[in-house]
């Protein structure tokens, strides 16, 4: 960092900027704090721990502040960072999209295990799930849907910025109207129940894409309609789904053809993916 003006040292940046996100109910204060602190200076976690005492230059100052006052507002981390990891890539993100989170991972691992040659990602969002597998799976083509033209922006430049682009095909509908030959269909598509919107954290009713989270009454609305839409264009079809939904998904699943269906748990052990295969 350079030598001019300072605005009090790291430690001290980071433990009044951390006392103030904990005051507003902020769960990880103290990480959040370091990745805010990090951006401003250029340096990483270990770097800032290792040098505690050293002085925040006042430019880097006043883009921490920035930052901080957006976080006291409740505006996610990765939208204030405008990125977020993903497996082993980094998306681009902003409020036309969600924030792809780590249990969304769990549709990554099982498309690893059935090593699709080609795949359809329905409501792709950032294109998290697309290009994560084509990422993954060299030898995989994947179709990525968004019926929001905002989504589908964020996600082609993610796809040309990670160098993908070539593999993931982007369609503005909710179903490609001519998908061809699928060995598996993967989809995050919104299961929030309208009678849990209240109780979910501000990051996620104040900032987040409605329309991309919220359900109907019970939040299977969504699923009820695209199961059997789908049901006969791959061999297998695999989705996230909300805590204590998975009883009435598989059921879904069964009703619409599917032989065999099964649950897997997040790090939580929630049954988070319902997967059935024909």
């Amino acid at each position: 960092m350079s030598d001019a003006p300072t605005a009090g040292s790291i430690r001290e940046a980071l433990a009044g900027a951390s006392d103030a996100l904990a005051a507003t109910g902020v769960e990880t204060p103290r990480l959040d704090t370091e990745l805010l602190l990090g951006e401003a200076t250029g340096w990483d976690r270990a770097r800032l721990a290792a040098e505690s005492e050293t002085g925040v230059p006042a430019d880097a100052g006043r883009k921490f502040a920035a930052m901080v006052r957006r976080r006291l507002r409740r505006e996610p981390v990765a939208y204030i960072l405008g990125r977020k990891g993903f497996r082993s890539i980094e998306l681009e993100v902003d409020r036309r999209v969600l924030i792809p989170r780590p249990e969304t991972e769990l549709l990554v691992e099982l498309a690893l295990e059935l090593r699709p040659r080609r795949v359809l990602d329905i409501g792709t969002g950032s294109g998290a799930l697309a290009l994560a597998i084509a990422d993954e799976l060299p030898g995989c083509e994947a179709i990525a849907t968004d019926t929001s033209p905002a989504a589908l922006e964020v996600a082609c430049a993610n796809a040309e910025r990670l160098g993908l682009a070539d593999r993931v095909e982007f369609v503005e509908a909710m179903l490609p109207p001519d998908p061809g030959e699928l060995d598996l269909i993967v989809a995050n598509l919104p299961y929030v129940a309208e009678r849990d919107w209240a109780g979910l954290e501000p990051e996620v009713t104040q900032w987040e894409p409605r329309e991309a989270l919220l359900a109907g009454q019970d939040g299977l609305d969504v699923l009820r309609t695209v199961i059997p839409a789908v049901a006969s264009a791959a061999p297998a079809l695999a989705l996230e789904v909300g805590a204590g939904q998975a009883p009435a998904v598989s059921e879904l699943l069964f009703a619409a053809g599917f032989a065999t269906v099964e649950a897997r748990p997040d790090l939580a052990g929630i049954p988070r993916v319902v997967w059935g295969r024909q």
